[in-house]
């Protein structure tokens, strides 16, 4: 059985996924690639060579072969692509497609009742609800955005993106934590708006007002940056806040296991958020707002990390602080993260849970997994994303 996984590129975070199921799955398994990676991310060192992975195709390179392995192959996975001509024919004759998908009202679900865009979600989405065609939700509030729709009736699955596990001594990861002998604080990401960096600086001012020893890393640009230098600057507050610039995906990491905390402040904007799983495989006590598509899965407040509601930097703080005054707890909630992650969200198993499904969809009885990736994607609003991290989670 040949599997199909069709995106608009390939990078650091579909790969450690890409490379389970190739040494899980017993026939073969293809990437297409149907567009170059846009530079920003390239900047960012997203950059993947594809040359030197074989199972990786580029579609703007050999379109014909691409689009018969697509049309022909027994299973396709489809997401992260605009363009719906690349399935049109395997939807027009019925053949099993496995969508993954982000929200699609990340502005406000409210934006479902305009016209023309019920048309265009009926024609990509709903008029296939009866067919063979599924969906992974990328986020925890990707499920409620489609049931507005009525589209993928019972055929919707918990998902997201699973960077590489990197497996650690938690002896050695709390004693890393340890040293330097001040409470170390991580901030990481694109300095734009909806992500909220000042939030990181509002911290900052307040733990310096309470006297508190600490030191925050920001590791980022963007167009924000500028007048977050000069806010800190203005606060008198330099000494204590390092603006580290943008950092490889592997400096992150290194900077993630230094770190005792790590703030993750975006609003609902961020559909998954990789980096929640990186800084929990990392062993960080993670604070985390309650909009970010990754959280509600991911996240269980109070044992493997703390949650604020959306919008509300107040208790952001509150929660830092208590962590703060806690090492013990702190400690303990960045244990429980890398569990998390460990045990149930990543590569490995993701792929291990997605295969038993495809064998269940071409026996024509889907069954998902009882927990975790491939189970059965719960409806949360997002309103209600903040209860339901109070609630026991995933």
């Amino acid at each position: 059985m040949r599997i199909v996984f069709v995106s608009n590129y390939i990078n650091h975070h579909q790969l450690p996924f890409c490379k389970a199921m190739l040494e899980q799955h017993t026939g073969e398994f293809v990437f297409i690639q149907t567009e170059p990676m846009e530079e920003e991310r390239v900047q960012m060192g997203w950059a993947v060579n594809v040359k030197e992975y074989p199972f990786v195709r580029c579609y703007y390179e050999e379109e014909e072969v691409c689009q018969n392995l697509i049309d022909e192959s027994e299973i396709v996975i489809f997401g992260g692509v605009e363009d719906e001509r690349y399935i049109a024919r395997r939807l027009k004759e019925g053949k099993i497609l496995i969508r993954y998908s982000e929200r699609i009202y990340k502005e406000g679900q409210w934006k479902f009742i305009s016209p023309k865009g019920l048309v265009k979600k009926f024609h990509d989405h709903v008029r296939y609800r009866n067919k063979p065609v599924y969906l992974l939700c990328s986020g925890a509030y990707v499920a409620s955005d489609f049931s507005l729709i009525h589209a993928y009736p019972g055929k919707m699955y918990s998902w997201g993106y699973f960077p590489e596990f990197v497996e650690y001594r938690l002896d050695e990861l709390a004693e890393r934590k340890k040293a330097g002998g001040v409470n170390k604080l991580l901030w990481a990401g694109r300095m734009i708006d909806w992500k909220h960096p000042e939030y990181a600086v509002m911290l900052a001012e307040e733990l310096h007002q309470k006297g508190y020893e600490f030191r925050l890393t920001m590791a980022g640009s963007g167009v924000m940056e500028a007048e977050l230098k000069e806010r800190v600057k203005s606060s008198g507050i330099e000494e204590y806040v390092d603006f580290a610039g943008y950092k490889k995906p592997e400096e992150i990491r290194e900077l993630m296991l230094d770190a005792d905390i790590f703030l993750f402040t975006s609003d609902y904007k961020e559909g998954w958020g990789a980096v929640l799983n990186e800084a929990m495989n990392s062993g960080c006590a993670v604070v985390a707002g309650s909009g970010i598509g990754a959280v509600p899965y991911l996240l269980q407040h109070g044992r493997n990390g703390m949650v604020y509601r959306n919008g509300e930097p107040e208790e952001m703080i509150r929660l830092t602080e208590e962590l703060m005054a806690e090492p013990s707890r702190c400690v303990t909630m960045g244990l429980g993260a890398y569990e998390t992650i460990r045990s149930k969200w990543n590569a490995e198993n993701a792929a291990k849970n997605l295969l038993r499904f495809i064998r269940s969809v071409v026996a024509e009885n889907p069954e998902g997994a009882a927990d975790g990736p491939m189970s059965k994607a719960p409806i949360i609003w997002p309103s209600k994303g903040y209860e339901y991290t109070r609630k026991g989670g995933m």
